[in-house]
């Protein structure tokens, strides 16, 4: 049976980072990842060594269409396959309050968090709809449903994606091609483990399960949406918040 490709964008650390790992260490997929440094995207290749399996990470500026369009001839030169599977996961933020957002702030995290998943989506698709089959999981967040102070950019990113995902997804269903979104809610990081303990605590204090969210479960759940069990699920947005957002 042949193996499938999956691509993983900002997969050198964080959620992403342990989205590439769960596919990694399954042995069943060619396995490839984004990552913003040469640092990163070493790492990534180093792993794939260490198991034994073919793939690795790739430098790539998720904003730049010409690049994406190169990085995705080059998959193909070396791999013979074009992506089977798209994890959107790349991501940033840049807060501040709306009076004081300077347009930078604003468009980078459009262009980062939205725009991209357009422009990766849109690379991939032809193969997909070609092969008739295919998935593409887009990493939300909570905020794109609550909305929160000082994230204005993040969370229209984050509400868009959810709008693109289910557009998408009724436009490929009949090729057998899905198209999900997983929102995690507050989960440990290197960015959240910078925060301070009366932040921590005022986060928790709105998780009735009490604590954060670890970043094998998020990889977990985006495994099953990349299997056959979960054929018959598109256009879903996948909550994970240990019940701070319930819908």
């Amino acid at each position: 049976m042949e193996q499938k490709l999956v691509f993983i964008t900002g997969a050198s650390r964080g959620i992403g980072h342990a989205i590439f790992k769960v596919f990694a260490e399954s042995g069943e997929y060619i396995v490839v990842g984004s990552a913003t440094s040469a640092e990163g995207a070493v790492r990534l290749t180093d792993m794939c060594a260490q198991l034994g399996i073919k793939g690795g990470g790739y430098i790539l500026d998720v904003k730049d269409r010409a690049a994406i369009s190169q990085l995705s001839a080059s998959l193909k030169d070396q791999y013979g396959l074009a992506p089977s599977i798209l994890i959107n996961n790349a991501g940033i933020t840049q807060d501040n309050l709306t009076l004081r957002m300077s347009e930078l702030e604003w468009q980078s995290v459009i262009d980062t968090n939205l725009s991209s998943v357009f422009y990766l989506s849109q690379q991939v698709l032809k193969g997909m709809l070609k092969q008739r089959w295919g998935r593409i999981i887009n990493i939300g967040s909570v905020i794109g449903s609550t909305g929160n102070p000082g994230q204005i950019n993040y969370a229209a990113a984050k509400a868009g994606l959810l709008g693109v995902s289910r557009s998408l997804a009724q436009e490929v269903a009949s090729r057998n091609v899905t198209v999900n979104v997983v929102s995690p809610g507050f989960i440990e990081t290197d960015m959240t483990q910078r925060l301070s303990e009366d932040h921590k605590t005022a986060i928790l204090n709105r998780v009735p399960l009490g604590r954060m969210g670890h970043v094998d479960e998020i990889a977990g759940l985006v495994r099953f949406l990349a299997s056959d069990a979960a054929a018959y699920m598109t256009g879903c947005n996948i909550h994970m918040n240990g019940g701070m957002f319930m819908e």
